[in-house]
């Protein structure tokens, strides 16, 4: 390769790392950006929708709390649960394999494929009341946006298929709401079951002064049992 040949080769490798920095870069920063301002409506949302049922509940001994952990994450203490809201700090593409993937929405605009992503996850409330640091819980769905405003819903019962469209979706308030309604219903419809008999017959006098002095008694939702659509949020 002569010196022209090499410094032709340069220019070109500088003007494709340029482009991927102005395209790919910027889209993902602006991804990033609209993720973070719809965490803070998810989060007034969260506050609102707590307020409205507050008025509703007379029972004093049924927990209703949110707690705001910073840019990204919010607690919404419901029942005897608690949802965890966790906006990932990273911008990921949508699979290629994906039906999403292939509609004309991202043909058009491939950069439109980029989302943030907010996790769901279902804990016991005991499990954070109390610090039981070993406790399992569950990830019950993910919301994509994209840096227009376009999203959808992965996740476990209805929510699983209620927002799948995300050529055509676009996030608001209502939506949001909706999908805080229908979180809370599914993970209050997720109870609680016994661990068999044989996971828990046997203990030590060490192990029992620990859980007699901090809660630290491995629990979870359903903790021992798998089931078919546990696969179904990876």
């Amino acid at each position: 390769m002569s010196q022209n040949e090499f410094d032709q080769h340069l220019a070109n490798g500088r003007k494709l790392l340029t482009g991927l920095l102005e395209n790919k870069t910027a889209a993902k920063l602006d991804t990033y950006g609209k993720t973070i301002e719809w965490f803070k409506v998810l989060k007034e949302e969260i506050k609102h929708t707590l307020s409205l049922i507050s008025e509703q509940i007379e029972d004093e001994r049924i927990r209703l709390r949110f707690v705001d952990r910073g840019d990204t994450e919010a607690q919404l203490f419901i029942g005897s649960d608690v949802i965890v809201f966790n906006m990932h700090s990273n911008i990921f593409q949508l699979n290629p394999n994906d039906y999403n993937s292939q509609t004309s929405y991202i043909h058009q605009n491939p950069m439109n494929a980029y989302c943030g992503i907010i996790r769901i996850y279902n804990f016991l409330a005991d499990s954070y009341e109390y610090n039981r640091l070993h406790d399992m819980g569950y990830m019950i769905g993910r919301i994509f946006i994209n840096q227009e405003d376009h999203f959808m819903v992965e996740g476990k019962g209805q929510i699983g298929f209620m927002y799948r469209d995300f050529m055509h979706q676009l996030m608001s308030r209502e939506v949001l709401q909706d999908i805080i309604i229908r979180i809370c219903v599914h993970a209050l419809n997720f109870d609680l079951y016994t661990p068999p008999y044989k996971a828990v017959q046997q203990t030590t006098v060490n192990d029992l002064n620990a859980i007699t002095q901090s809660s630290k008694m491995k629990t979870g939702k359903r903790l021992g049992f798998k089931f078919e659509s546990d696969t179904d949020v990876k």
